[in-house]
């Protein structure tokens, strides 16, 4: 079983790309996706959330939310807004936006790679998303999210994509923020077989963005690879849709969080403890960290730059990450969360939504603090999945984000 191999994506119609793509659906709220997709009835939103088409009251993972998901993609199939591509293929994928440009390869990648380790993960999973997942894959039949992977720059792979990408798109949409998705089309048997040669050459693929997603794509392979007698490894679902890019085009935003109480603890009282591990410096503006073991922390209207004493920083991959060292220093220890995974009293805020972010949720009582981050890079990534090691959970942010919905993946 190969590494990558190509497949015939469904796609939207050339005139439709930009009615439906859309954000990844974990990137926004119920009322911010209802929001998006008003006055957008193609909107992949309708897929990729289908609760926004049903009352409020009902559960974001109730049995009549997938079958709305199922409805939608019949819909848009039925209509020629969605088709199969005739071949199978590989896409290149290239997003601008600014000054900053990557181009990427889509294709579909093995799970069994994925079971064996060969393609990394760095982060584990929230039961409740990675069960969401599943349930959304075997009622569409489809992945319909791009799990989006990292590799180490080749300059033969980077090379065929430079050059694919040097005629007419065909996808040239503009999303929300100015971003421009482009895609192209791989056709031509031996070029195909040449990327497939040369990512098989790689030693390793590292999943950077959509650990839910292909956890749940392992988890239904596995299940329909128990229910079929006449399994032989070249069904589509023993391979999962994904984007690849080169390692040293991604960015990486800090990945912060917001905590709801004081853990019982006064204002002055919380301070006091924070003197045990920290440097803490009010600040006149928000405080974004300039370094690891560096972090902004904004309290009852006030900015506050916190400095881990020197001392506290252990050399281990994953040790040595903000996220953990804020969690060992002071989720932990002051505040008394110890599993990220399922404390319901922390949230999680990526760095794209700004000071607004941080602020907004501490100034309406939401939340009693949030924690501004230094942001992880692809080489701290890159060591702790090499290293077989797990990052602690939301530590990593990536923009520009996929689109959905530009090119999804179908299991029959």
């Amino acid at each position: 079983m190969s590494l990558i191999k190509p497949f015939a994506g469904l796609r939207p119609a050339r005139e439709r790309a930009e009615d439906v793509m859309a954000p990844p659906y974990d990137v926004l709220s119920r009322e911010e996706a209802k929001q998006k997709v008003a006055g957008r009835p193609w909107s992949f939103l309708h897929i990729s959330r289908p609760e926004i088409g049903l009352p409020d009251d009902v559960d974001q993972y109730a049995p009549e939310v997938y079958a709305k998901a199922v409805e939608m993609m019949d819909s848009l199939r039925g209509s020629g807004i969605l088709n199969p591509d005739p071949q199978p293929c590989y896409y290149v994928y290239r997003i601008w936006v600014d000054t900053h440009v990557q181009t990427g390869l889509v294709a579909v990648a093995s799970v069994e790679a994925y079971d064996a380790g060969r393609i990394k993960r760095h982060e584990l999973t929230r039961p409740e998303k990675e069960d969401d997942r599943v349930r959304q894959i075997d009622a569409l039949n489809a992945q319909t999210g791009p799990v989006l992977l990292a590799y180490r720059a080749n300059k033969t792979l980077d090379t065929i994509l430079a050059k694919a990408a040097e005629s007419p798109p065909i996808v040239n949409a503009t999303a929300e923020g100015n971003v421009m998705h482009q895609l192209w089309l791989i056709t031509d048997p031996a070029t195909c077989d040449t990327i497939t040669r040369t990512v098989e050459a790689m030693p390793s693929l590292y999943v950077a963005d959509g650990h839910h997603r292909s956890a749940a794509a392992s988890r239904v392979a596995a299940q329909r690879r128990s229910a079929n007698p006449n399994h032989t490894g070249d069904e589509p679902y023993n391979y999962f849709l994904s984007v690849m890019f080169p390692h040293c085009d991604m960015h990486i935003f800090d990945y912060n969080r917001v905590v709801k109480d004081l853990n019982g603890l006064t204002q002055q009282e919380f301070l006091d403890k924070l003197e045990h591990a920290f440097q803490v410096t009010p600040s006149a503006h928000p405080y974004r960290p300039t370094c690891s073991g560096e972090f902004g922390m904004y309290l009852k209207g006030r900015w506050y730059r916190l400095a881990l004493h020197a001392d506290r920083i252990p050399v281990d991959p994953v040790a040595k990450l903000d996220a953990s060292l804020l969690t060992e220093n002071l989720l932990d220890p002051i505040l008394g969360i110890k599993d990220l995974r399922r404390d319901r009293r922390i949230d999680f805020v990526g760095g794209i939504r700004g000071r607004s972010g941080l602020e907004g949720p501490v100034d309406r009582g939401e939340m009693a603090v949030a924690f501004a981050l230094f942001p992880v890079s692809m080489d701290d990534l890159m060591a702790v999945a090499d290293a077989n090691k797990i990052m602690p959970p939301k530590s990593t942010w990536f923009e520009p984000k996929l689109a959905d919905g530009l090119v999804s993946h179908l299991l029959d």
